[in-house]
């Protein structure tokens, strides 16, 4: 549909050369577990399937077999439908999440970074009736007090005394199940998982996904990037997040690659270490924490990479010239969000366009629709076998579907040659001198200023001028000057300025590694009353 009379919407459909929306739908006839089992055939039992940080490493067949020992004790001890998991990216996050399938229940992923109250809520929302976590992992990560906490919500379990719940009788039809098919046969359009938004922005919501909408994801991305090049994948990142769990475990798993978790993205110098040791050729990452595996890297150590695949926050130009000179691999930039399991578009390490992040996965469709007020963006809608079953209405637990399948993203995005730029979140603008105002657009300009150092920009109220524009900044003397000069090289007009400019020893962040808007919003306004104080 061309756009000539400014219409309300524009639609852009797939390209004609890619598989349609049906096409991939019916690609992704099974589950998530019945496509576990399928690449054990395919590619072998023997061949190795997971390795954790513990140096923990698990075939196919020893994979499969866990899970369907685990299955059975789960499905003794549990009696309701939900099973939350707690638990970092590694083997026993692994077994525990396909157990929970294997048992015929539906795993609620938890965010243990997100704290006590948006966890409990969280809980109810999911109608979870118990949650699985570990012993050692609540003791390494101090997650004790949160973890009795939970005990108001529903009985915490821990994976250990499961694991020795599992008797001889589990065993054996650990050891029968897969010669014999006896694991369950799920529907595709079941829900594979309950993934909570991040709260960037306010309360958590529950996302049902389903098992079609992950391996369909699995097969947009595998469309699109040159998987071929990557026999190793490395994910240092949560399962609790779409990112984390789809990406970073389902599709590693059924595509038949070697997948090395890792507990925490926040350890750089491990991290480094753990890509030279299992010569990874794909990493999944944020920017953020890129730059810091690239920083505290020795040379050579990320050199086995083909490429990193960066999502949740823009990829700085910087970040890419860094990895480039010292380890000669690229960094691709994508898109997605929870609601669509998550990957929307990414670029191709061969076509990287900087400041886009890349085409539309195939089989997505799209509908930019205006904004009054913005000119140079409009609000992405999207559809497609990716996208999710609906939200879990709190009042009923229901999952309520997105109306005629498309989801609003909340994003302001325009389209350039045919690839995707993101403007910014629809709440992430400002309103200033009446003219809708970008707060990356801010945030991009301090990268520019200042780009060594992490910046967060926040819409407070201003005293007289309605709302205003606050730039914290992790650059300990931030010269305003610097500020000005990016801007007038951007051609950009005086509103894109920040009204304060306040240093911080630390930008908040999520456990995914997005910028905690709330506690960004929030800080604003603190340094503010002091400074106004002051």
């Amino acid at each position: 549909m061309s756009e000539t009379a400014d219409p309300p919407f524009v639609d852009i459909a797939a390209r004609d050369d890619r598989p349609s929306s049906a096409e991939i739908a019916r690609m992704s006839q099974k589950s998530v577990l019945g496509a576990l089992i399928e690449a054990r055939r395919t590619y072998g039992g023997d061949t190795v399937a997971v390795e954790d940080g513990d140096k923990r490493v698990l075939t196919y067949t020893q994979l499969l077999r866990a899970v369907a020992a685990l299955s059975r004790v789960i499905r003794r001890t549990i009696r309701g439908d939900v099973v939350a998991l707690m638990l970092p990216s590694s083997a026993g996050g692994a077994i525990a999440y396909f157990a929970v399938l294997a048992a015929g229940k539906t795993p609620a992923m938890l965010n243990f970074t997100a704290g006590r109250d948006p966890l409990l809520a969280a809980c109810r929302v999911a109608r979870v009736s118990a949650i699985i976590t570990a012993n050692r992992f609540v003791s390494v990560a101090k997650l004790d007090d949160l973890a009795q906490a939970l005990t108001e919500a529903a009985p915490v379990l821990a994976l250990e005394d499961l694991a020795k719940g599992v008797t001889r009788g589990d065993k054996l039809f650990a050891a029968a199940a897969l010669p014999l098919g006896l694991l369950p046969r799920l529907d595709a359009d079941a829900t594979a998982a309950i993934v909570f938004t991040s709260g960037s922005e306010g309360d958590p919501k529950g996302v049902a996904l389903t098992h079609r909408n992950f391996l369909a994801n699995a097969v947009q991305v595998e469309l699109t990037l040159p998987l071929e090049l990557a026999r190793v994948f490395f994910n240092p990142l949560p399962i609790f997040h779409s990112y984390g769990l789809g990406p970073g475990l389902i599709l590693p798993l059924v595509l038949g690659r070697r997948l090395v978790l890792h507990p925490s993205p926040l350890r750089p110098k491990e991290v480094a270490q753990r890509i030279a040791e299992t010569k990874a050729n794909v990493l999944l990452a944020t920017d953020t924490f890129l730059r810091q595996y690239a920083r505290a890297g020795d040379d050579g150590s990320l050199s086995t990479l083909q490429f990193a695949v960066c999502g949740a926050e823009r990829v700085r130009r910087e970040t890419r010239d860094l990895v480039r000179q010292r380890f000669g691999f690229e960094v691709v930039e994508g898109y997605g969000v929870t609601e669509t399991s998550p990957v929307l578009a990414v670029n191709h390490p061969e076509d990287i366009r900087d400041g886009t992040v890349g085409r539309f996965l195939p089989g997505i469709e799209a509908r930019l629709v205006k904004v009054e007020g913005l000119e140079d963006g409009r609000r992405l809608m999207v559809r497609g076998p990716n996208i999710m079953a609906g939200y879990i209405d709190p009042a009923t637990g229901k999952v309520v579907p997105p109306h005629e399948g498309w989801h609003d993203t909340g994003d302001v995005v325009a389209i350039e040659d045919g690839y995707l730029v993101i403007r910014g979140r629809l709440k992430r603008f400002a309103k200033i001198g009446g003219e809708m105002t970008s707060l990356v657009v801010v945030e991009n300009l301090a990268g520019e200023a200042w780009p060594q150092t992490l910046h967060a920009a926040a819409v407070v109220p201003g005293a007289q001028r309605g709302e205003v524009i606050v730039l914290l900044t992790e650059e300990a003397e931030p010269d305003t000057k610097v500020l000005h000069a990016a801007l007038r090289a951007r051609g950009l007009p005086e509103r894109y300025l920040p009204f304060r400019v306040i240093a911080v020893p630390q930008i908040p962040l999520l456990g995914t590694g997005k910028v905690d808007n709330v506690a960004v919003t929030k800080l604003a306004l603190a340094a503010m009353a002091v400074q106004t104080a002051g």
